[in-house]
């Protein structure tokens, strides 16, 4: 491996990027990734498991830590602390590194970041932990549930007892072991500009692996390359990185021929890319957000893949727009939430998000559905969507919505195939649970304007 101190380093430096100064870990890892290009397949593939292992199990680790440190990893120097973890689930998780080549980087790597003093501490600690494992004493499910899932899956508890109150327990130890899942990246074929054989057989030909989903004949879940913007079907605008689950949303959303469609909280545009190639070139797809950043992130997807019905448009979903007033057949509100469904591809939600957190993003979302419920028409469709599993996010916004808005639910079992159908698609709304469904966690409800 080339340089380990030099590929542990870069670990360190990307985990204290993403803990200790609390940005997005997908960003972090996308930037290092993209910036170490460089570095053979193997190196990539162990910074990539090494930065997001620890995350997903940050909380299991920290148990571990704590049965062998006299100090406790709260009151720990942020980079002793960093290094600790990314060595620890090293020797639990990596059987490939050597005990002893993990807790001597370990140490190397506090020496370089300046910390001669507690090199002592920090070789006592791994070396405790790499002779004592197998002896660590962990909750059991029987005798305390609540401990058990939130330290085998690093899950915190307020989120655990949240979905309890929700599913069985059954149920949340699926959701909970799926967002620990290696994840394939789901894609969305463009059937307008290449064949589904066509597009499997050049995935193929540079060595990806292929799977076929379940729900739509259109969505494949891909594997084993090595950068997205180097596959060939990619570059030529064939496929759109897009999970299943919201492509169930355009699905749902059924845009007529010529239908005006805006998306509100459109960014990085998968639904809105979906919708202008369902309206096959009629209509016309405004993709809005709130950030130049993700306005241009949008329109260089729409110049990939060369719709001409759809722009990319910089607007704040939070602020009226007169003009837009009934504008919408289709209105999409794919608002900004807690995240809680993604956990297994941004493992660093669950220890961002905090119950006060989601209070104020309830408050937002329906700030926005305030807002924009305005812009359909008489008798057109707004699709409401989340990316979480949060009943105050969900079902209960959408009580609230129905309470205070001239919209009705509206079946969505014309467009889901027979698997998804359940005890509330007629009623007009879908829950998918990771570990459960073959997708993201996600929400999405059909509301149709009725005065």
């Amino acid at each position: 491996m080339t340089d380990v101190v030099n590929i542990r380093e870069i670990i360190l430096a990307a985990l204290m990027e993403i803990l200790e100064e609390e940005q997005y870990s997908h960003i972090v890892l996308q930037e290092v990734l993209e910036k170490y290009q460089y570095l053979d397949k193997r190196d990539r593939a162990f910074i990539s498991r090494v930065s997001e292992g620890t995350l997903e199990n940050l909380i299991l680790i920290d148990y571990i830590i704590e049965r062998f440190s006299t100090v406790s990893v709260a009151n720990m120097k942020p980079a002793i602390r960093t290094i600790l973890r990314m060595s620890v689930y090293q020797l639990k998780f990596m059987d490939s590194v050597p005990d002893s080549a993990v807790c001597n980087e370990g140490v190397k790597l506090a020496q370089r970041k300046g910390f001669f003093s507690l090199k002592g501490f920090v070789n006592g600690v791994l070396r405790s932990v790499a002779r004592n494992m197998d002896k660590v004493v962990y909750p059991q499910a029987e005798s305390q549930p609540l401990e058990y899932l939130s330290i085998t899956y690093s899950m915190p508890e307020w989120i655990l007892k949240e979905w309890l109150e929700v599913y069985d327990f059954d149920t949340v130890e699926k959701i909970c072991l799926d967002t620990h899942q290696e994840k394939m990246t789901s894609v969305r074929c463009n059937l307008d500009k290449a064949s589904k054989e066509e597009i499997v057989e050049s995935l193929k030909a540079q060595g990806i692996t292929v799977k076929e989903n379940p729900y739509l004949k259109y969505a494949l879940d891909i594997g084993g390359y090595n950068y997205i913007k180097a596959v060939e079907a990619f570059k030529k605008g064939w496929l759109q990185v897009q999970d299943v689950s919201s492509m169930l949303a355009a699905e749902i959303a059924a845009p007529g021929w010529g239908s005006y469609c805006i998306d509100v909280c459109a960014a990085p545009g998968g639904k809105s890319l979906h919708l202008a190639d369902m309206l096959r070139g009629s209509g016309y797809v405004e993709a809005r957000d709130v950030t130049d950043y993700k306005v241009k992130l949008m329109q260089e997807n729409i110049e990939r893949i060369g719709n001409i019905n759809m722009s990319a448009v910089l607007m704040d979903a939070t602020v009226f727009d007169a003009e837009s007033v009934e504008k919408a057949d289709i209105l999409i509100a794919d608002v900004p939430c807690s995240g809680l469904g993604v956990m297994g591809k941004k493992a660093d939600i669950k220890y961002k998000m905090t119950p006060a957190k989601q209070t104020e993003i309830v408050k937002l979302q329906r700030k926005i559905l305030d807002t924009v419920q305005a812009y359909v028409k008489k008798g057109g469709v707004l699709i409401y969507s989340t990316c979480t599993i949060a009943a105050a996010e969900n079902q209960y916004n959408v009580k609230w919505f129905l309470e205070n808005y001239p919209f009705r639910l509206e079946s969505i079992e014309p467009y889901l195939c027979d698997e998804l159908k359940g005890k509330t698609t007629k009623a007009g709304y879908l829950q998918l649970l990771p570990g459960v469904n073959e997708s993201d966690g996600f929400f999405i409800a059909r509301l149709k304007r009725i005065d």
